[in-house]
């Protein structure tokens, strides 16, 4: 603020110069009016005063309060919503790589461990139900020979085991076929083996010891199955030669209708053509694929004979789906089909077993791959025509998990 340039003395005289002012009211009137301005005010009119403001701020803010509280809660209502959604998203989304790792486990190439075919995939177009090399990784493939309900025929069924080269194939075999599911799959209950069998790696022999109850000779169909099961699981897992007959630990077998039994030549028959069996009972609908019980001169023999029902067996002809097939030839190892001409071809899981069913019966005749010729489809199930098809390795995968 900017300084006064007058002194104290020429404000005093400027002062002086002013006109006089007197006041003609009575000293006790001002001294009265005094007084009253300096009476205090009564002891409630304060408060009721406050209280009057408080009460209209009240009223004024409690709206205002109200809406938000109701916002607060609301957002947290959300926000909790939110939080759960979130939670159910990553709750989900687990789940999905859970079932995404899974699938992944029961893909072809890592059935190895877990078995073979999941029951939810039955029914799906185009399985495929045997085993192929691609598949197998470093697993090791076992076949088991089982029985039909009515013990008439005998159906190999394979499953991939883990394989640690630790185990020989016949001790992976007796551990193994306690976990048989025969009734699941609408076959006799027949595994395991009442019977101890050990590897003689010396003469490369199979040493069965029967228990002195045994039950294998207490009739024909039982005796032949017994033998008939024995001979074609050490043939279809190994290349053994001879089976080795004790009970308790002495020489031979006792079997009624065979009689003292020392041992026994392991014969892999082959030349058999591949038919439909439909178990009864079973949880899967697709076909099992079975050997016929006759053996064939030759490959085109064993095709003809899959085009109808064998007449003494429950087996179904496997090459209906097929049909017709206009040429049939070999070259090499090689069998050369062709479908030309064949409208009704169709692209599902009849048609892909009875493809299978054509590839095992190859198998059987020594040739290892399949060619097709003038097809309609490019595909039949997961099998490319375009391409040379390699025979399976074994027949009937299934699942002991």
């Amino acid at each position: 603020m900017k300084r006064s340039e007058w002194s104290d003395n020429e404000l005093e005289e400027l002062l002086q110069q002013l006109p006089k002012i007197q006041d003609h009211r009575d000293p006790r009137d001002i001294y009265q009016n005094l007084s009253l301005k300096r009476r205090k005010m009564k002891p409630w009119i304060v408060p009721s005063i406050a209280a009057a403001a408080a009460l209209l701020l009240f009223f004024i803010l409690i709206p205002q309060f109200m809406d938000g509280t109701k916002v607060s809660y609301e957002n947290a209502q959300e926000e909790k919503a939110s939080t759960k959604n979130n939670d159910i998203k990553l709750n989900e989304k687990h789940e999905d790589s859970t079932i995404a790792m899974e699938k992944d486990s029961n893909s072809p190439k890592e059935q190895i461990f877990s078995g073979a075919v999941k029951k939810e995939q039955v029914g799906t177009s185009g399985l495929k139900t045997a085993i192929y090399e691609d598949e197998i990784g470093n697993g090791r493939v076992l076949t088991y020979w089982i029985p039909d309900q009515q013990a008439q025929i005998l159906i190999p069924v394979s499953i991939i085991v883990s394989d640690s080269k630790e185990k020989s194939w016949l001790t992976l075999y007796n551990e193994k076929m306690a976990s048989l599911k025969e009734a699941e799959w609408g076959l006799s209950d027949f595994y395991p083996l009442n019977v101890k069998l050990k590897l003689d790696e010396k003469n490369n022999n199979i040493l069965v010891d029967a228990p002195t109850d045994h039950q294998y000779g207490q009739g024909s169909a039982i005796e032949t199955n017994f033998l008939d099961v024995l001979n074609k699981d050490i043939s279809s897992n190994s290349n053994s030669k001879k089976l080795i007959f004790t009970t308790n630990g002495e020489p031979g077998i006792q079997l009624g209708n065979f009689g003292d039994i020392q041992e026994l030549n392991v014969e892999d028959v082959k030349r058999h053509a591949f038919f439909f069996y439909y178990p009864e009972g079973s949880e899967s609908k697709l076909p099992l694929l079975t050997p016929s019980i006759d053996t064939y001169t030759d490959v085109q023999a064993a095709i003809e004979a899959m085009k109808t029902d064998p007449a003494v067996s429950e087996l179904k002809s496997s090459l209906l789906p097929l049909l017709p097939i206009n040429d049939i030839s070999i070259l090499d190892k090689t069998l050369l089909i062709s479908f030309k001409g064949n409208t009704s071809l169709l692209n599902d899981q009849l048609t892909t077993s009875s493809f299978e069913a054509l590839l095992l019966t190859a198998k059987e005749f020594g040739l290892e791959k399949i060619i097709v010729k003038d097809s309609p489809l490019k595909n039949i199930g997961t099998f490319d025509l375009s391409k040379e098809t390699k025979v399976p390795v074994a027949p009937n995968i299934r699942n002991i998990q």
